[in-house]
């Protein structure tokens, strides 16, 4: 199989490790030049969606797509706006010193007659309405929400909508008609940005010449593994097309038993008799799928505000547990159905359950709950099998001991991230490690997870392994030994192989990371039993890059998926990778729009002795098993958790 990659070599035509040249805005497209001795690689676009200036008034009423009178915003509206304007930079248009800027961290929760005003340095306790009626002779709408704002003279300030400019450019999330190309097109913008480098006067006094076409490199694709169901359904095994797969005449590898539920309608627009009705049909569905689950709730469906979050469920949890303890149970599950894709609704929920009550949750959006869709009710069910126990499926491969050397040798799959705070957030924010690693081999479908939090912004997994001095010299503590002790308790083996996935940092702390994350992986096993020494394989997953995989023709349709992508399992490990060391480009996902992209895996140690073929024949395999959906996913899901694992502790 031939494929086209996006990179673009000069007319010395080898590759290299480039330093980036320089950078141009035109229009909507950002694109990227890099130089080195020798070699120019012109890589894949990236696109930034921009706004022009206006009141946030107006961007508000855009959002809420109503007029914005004097009416107060109920709880639902204040959290979109909050959402979608948190570290916009503004300018307030009554300020002598228009140059000034401030960022928004969020929306107050009351009316502007209600506020008293930060501004008032004279210490009157005037409320933000007098205050700018009196100061700037502005009427202000009086039960409409202020902005709170921030800048380096004042770390917290109200501001009134109607003021406040959007002071330059915001990105927002609605770009997709313009990013998500078909891959043939996007092809096309690429090669057309490379006529006017060969006529850049810098271009020529170095002699660099662009060839207007992609590189042709040598791919292969992997066939994917066979799954294997409960022999109880009707399909026991199955053998994926293109990625994807139904639940359809399939039922779960392990049922989870849901004994016990009850449901939370926070969605004002949701009546009580679709919800209810949503929750039967759901209910249905997990039995279908192979799960015990009992069809009726505890107490009966309450309707509750999202404004008081807290004591509500609260109070709703010891309503529960007055009927349940008795007989001497807990509640199974919580189903929750939100109104909208609210991260400060949903978190709050999430934290609440988790950390205070214990509670195994589920939440539902609104929309999905109308239309009640299969596909949707599977996915859920699939959801829930997977928190209260069960198992969705495995490979068939790992049943019958072909999985290339895991099914041999008791083996343990890692997998690591670390979430960095994001812009905005305050200087005391952490950075948060995850590790997840496998428990239950030879299936390895199953995963455990630890967090710890670690120094603002570092990349390296500090918790990995902790040396306490006891006093007699033992050695105790970290995630990595935790895990090791978990698998060992739930498999009854001893691990004798470590695969550990590491998301990816820079390039200029690979050393260092391998140095001490290597280092503490092997003090953690020597700290179980000083002549414990099982081999390690480190590697590194990389996806934040601009490497593209164009089809080598697209008028064959059985070598590219419909949507014009190459197909799922394509692997690329020679021409655009490292000339010594061990890496292969990979992508295991069906991509339905836009261009797919590979994920790079670099394997910067290797005790097992992995070829080429069999760490990507495992990689793809692995790809098939992410417990969240029916299809293969883009990036091996120990990394996936671990990810997920790090923005939910955030």
């Amino acid at each position: 199989m031939y494929v086209r990659s996006c990179h673009l070599y000069c007319s010395t035509g080898h590759p290299c490790s480039c330093k980036r040249m320089n950078g141009s805005l035109q229009s909507w497209y950002w694109y990227k030049s890099y130089q080195c001795s020798g070699s120019t690689q012109l890589q894949d676009i990236s696109c930034k969606p921009f706004i022009n200036p206006l009141p946030v008034i107006n961007l508000v009423a855009l959002l809420l797509n109503r007029d914005i009178s004097d009416d107060p915003f109920d709880f639902c509206e204040r959290l979109k706006v909050s959402k979608d304007l948190c570290d916009v930079e503004v300018n307030f248009t009554l300020e002598k010193n228009a140059d000034k800027k401030y960022r928004i961290t969020g929306l107050t929760s009351q009316g502007s007659s209600q506020l008293p005003c930060p501004c008032d340095d004279s210490g009157t306790g005037k409320t933000v309405v007098e205050y700018f009626k009196e100061t700037y002779r502005r009427t202000i709408r009086s039960r409409v929400p202020c902005l709170k704002v921030r800048d380096q003279e004042k770390p917290t300030t109200y501001l009134p909508m109607e003021v406040c400019e959007i002071s330059d450019a915001k990105q927002i999330s609605y770009l997709l008609s313009v990013a998500c190309q078909h891959p043939m097109d996007h092809e096309k913008t690429i090669l057309q940005t490379v006529n006017p480098y060969n006529e850049d006067p810098h271009a020529k006094e170095f002699g660099i010449t662009f060839e207007n076409k992609l590189t042709i490199v040598k791919g292969r694709v992997l066939p994917p593994p066979v799954l294997k169901f409960n022999d109880q359904g009707k399909v026991k095994e199955f053998l994926p097309k293109v990625g994807k797969w139904n639940m359809r005449l399939k039922q779960m590898v392990k049922g989870g038993e849901v004994n016990t539920w009850a449901c939370i309608n926070f969605a004002s627009d949701i009546t009580h008799a679709a919800a209810v009705a949503f929750c039967d049909e759901l209910a249905v569905m997990c039995v279908i799928s192979g799960m015990n689950f009992k069809g009726d709730p505890v107490l009966p469906l309450v309707n509750a505000k999202p404004n008081h979050v807290r004591p509500f469920l609260k109070k709703h949890y010891q309503r529960f547990m007055e009927i349940l303890r008795p007989l001497h149970k807990e509640l199974d599950l919580l189903i929750v159905i939100l109104p909208d894709k609210n991260g400060t609704l949903y978190g709050d929920i999430k934290r609440i359950c988790e950390t205070d009550l214990g509670l195994v949750s589920q939440c539902c959006l609104a929309k999905h709950v109308l239309k009640m869709k299969p596909q949707y009710l599977t996915n859920i069910a699939l959801k829930i099998n997977m928190k209260v126990g069960g198992r969705n499926t495995v490979l068939l491969d790992a049943v019958v001991g072909n999985l290339p050397r895991v099914s041999n040798t008791p083996t343990i799959i890692f997998g690591a991230d670390v979430s960095h705070p994001h812009h905005g957030e305050g200087r005391s924010s952490p950075s948060i490690a995850a590790v997840v690693a496998s428990q239950d081999w030879p299936e390895v479908t199953n995963y455990a997870g630890l967090v710890r939090p670690q120094a603002r912004h570092e990349e390296i997994i500090q918790g990995l392994f902790n040396e306490n001095d006891c006093g007699s010299g033992c050695i105790s503590g970290g995630m990595i030994k935790e895990h090791l002790i978990s698998f060992m308790r739930s498999t009854g083996h001893i691990p004798r192989r470590i695969i550990f996935y590491r998301d990816v940092v820079s390039k200029g702390r690979l050393n260092m990371v391998l140095e001490h994350e290597l280092s503490a992986i092997k003090k953690a096993c020597a700290s179980l039993d000083p002549i414990y020494n099982p081999q390690v394989t480190i590697i590194m997953v990389q996806k934040q890059h601009h490497t593209r995989l164009f089809a080598g023709n697209y008028g064959v349709g059985s070598t590219i998926f419909q949507s014009g992508n190459v197909l799922p399992g394509t692997v690329v490990d020679k021409e655009i990778c490292h000339p010594t060391d061990f890496d292969f480009y990979l992508c295991s996902h069906a991509g339905t729009k836009g261009v797919s992209r590979p994920v790079r895996y670099h394997v910067l140690w290797d005790e097992n002795n992995f070829t080429a073929n069999a760490l990507q024949i495992l990689t793809n395999h692995l790809c098939y098993t992410d417990a969240r959906c029916t299809s293969s996913v883009s990036i091996v899901p120990p990394v996936h958790y671990a990810h997920l694992l790090a923005s939910r502790a955030r």
